[in-house]
């Protein structure tokens, strides 16, 4: 679905991203990994167009989308969530999720406008929908801005489904979660893979990444060191080395 031919993001003399060759097959989930600076989050800023590609090409079902702006992704039917939550804090929680709506007839000149003053069944029970997911079905006209961290990560998770994407790309999705709220995420995760969505998953949460993954790949310095499986990824020596330390397990805590 995905495929990523020697990609590559230079700022200045930094090679952020360099030469990576990827490919997230329909219907997985697909996990990158790598420390701190590796080049994931830049991977996700080049898939979806916000950051311009210095070289390379990223093909999504078979269209070239290298040079594709952010709503041309979307479009597409690409959506995503940020490592720092970006909500519309002054904005309900349903009004989070009513923004987010990718309706073909939004993108005429008063299609969102119509949408949002008409009060449309179908949008309105996406909506619901949507709340019922994320767990966030009492809380529909609290402010975003109030809710706490573990439930605005959820509506940020909400938010991009409501774009009714096929692809999601997930960028460390359980930062500053506690391990109940990490368990919802991996249930929740695997419902989405259920439901046919394809995710590539960035994130440092090892018992989320091991747990829920069907591949993973291993950035370090922008290159992949290692693709493989959970259980071959955390017996790989390069990313013993690398990432989780010559002793360390991919099992154990974050990374």
């Amino acid at each position: 679905m995905l495929v990523l031919k020697s990609l590559s993001k230079h700022f200045g003399g930094v090679r952020a991203v360099d030469g990576l060759d990827l490919e997230v097959e329909e219907g997985e989930i697909f996990g990158l990994i790598g420390p701190n600076g590796s080049g994931k989050s830049t991977t996700v800023n080049l898939i979806c167009g916000v950051f311009p590609v210095t070289a390379g090409e990223v093909l999504f079902k078979d269209r070239d989308i290298t040079h594709a702006q952010p709503h041309v992704c979307l479009a597409a039917g690409i959506a995503r969530t940020f490592q720092n939550i970006r909500l519309f804090g002054h904005l309900s929680v349903w009004q989070n999720l009513w923004v987010a709506q990718n309706a073909l007839a939004d993108r005429k000149s008063t299609g969102f406008v119509n949408r949002w003053f008409s009060g449309s069944r179908q949008a309105r029970a996406d909506t619901e929908a949507l709340l019922d997911f994320a767990g966030l079905g009492a809380k529909a006209d609290d402010l975003a801005g109030n809710l706490s961290f573990g439930e605005q990560r959820r509506l940020e998770l909400a938010r991009a489904l409501a774009a009714k994407p096929t692809m999601l790309l997930l960028d460390e999705p359980a930062a500053g979660m506690n391990v109940e709220e990490v368990g919802a995420l991996r249930e929740r995760l695997h419902a989405l893979r259920d439901d046919g969505k394809t995710i590539l998953l960035v994130e440092h949460v090892m018992e989320l990444v091991m747990g829920v993954t069907d591949r993973i790949a291993v950035l370090n310095f922008g290159q992949k060191i290692a693709e493989g499986t959970p259980d071959e990824i955390q017996n790989d020596k390069l990313v013993r080395e690398a990432y989780l330390g010559t002793s360390g397990q991919a099992g154990q805590g974050d990374a």
